[in-house]
Order: structure tokens, then C-alpha cells, then sequence
């Protein structure tokens, strides 16, 4: 998550700090509104993993797209 802040602080120019509570209230949001498995997956991709091949399949049904 570190990377994400750091590049939310650099491309709006905020302090880190400032940055992190932005960082951190968007992914309670995101967490908030998906599914409990794509939200725990989210917590995955931010921990520095990738997105699993079934995850694309699910938002692209949330999004209305094709599974």
C-alpha cells in the first residue's frame, strides 16, 4: 500500500500523510461496496500481489460485462 501512497502524494502533490487517509478511506469504500471475496482480494493486490485471473471475470459481471 506504501507504493499506492506514494504515488497518490506525488501526483497530487498532498503530503504522505494526507495521501494515506485518502488511500485509506477509498479502499474502505471499495471494500464496502464489492463482494467480500473481491474485497478480500483487493487487500491481496495492495498487499503487492497480483490480480487473480477469476477477479477480472467478477468485475467484469459487476460492471456488466461478460464472465
Amino acid at each position: 500500500m506504501d507504493e499506492l501512497i506514494k504515488l497518490v502524494a506525488q501526483k497530487t502533490g498532498i503530503p504522505q500523510d494526507k495521501a494515506r487517509v485518502a488511500v485509506d478511506t477509498v479502499m474502505n469504500f471499495l471494500k464496502k461496496k464489492l463482494p467480500p471475496t473481491i474485497a478480500g482480494q483487493l487487500d491481496a493486490l495492495i498487499a503487492g500481489g497480483k490480480l487473480p485471473d477469476d477477479l477480472m471475470g467478477s468485475l467484469g459481471g459487476l460492471l456488466g460485462g461478460k464472465k
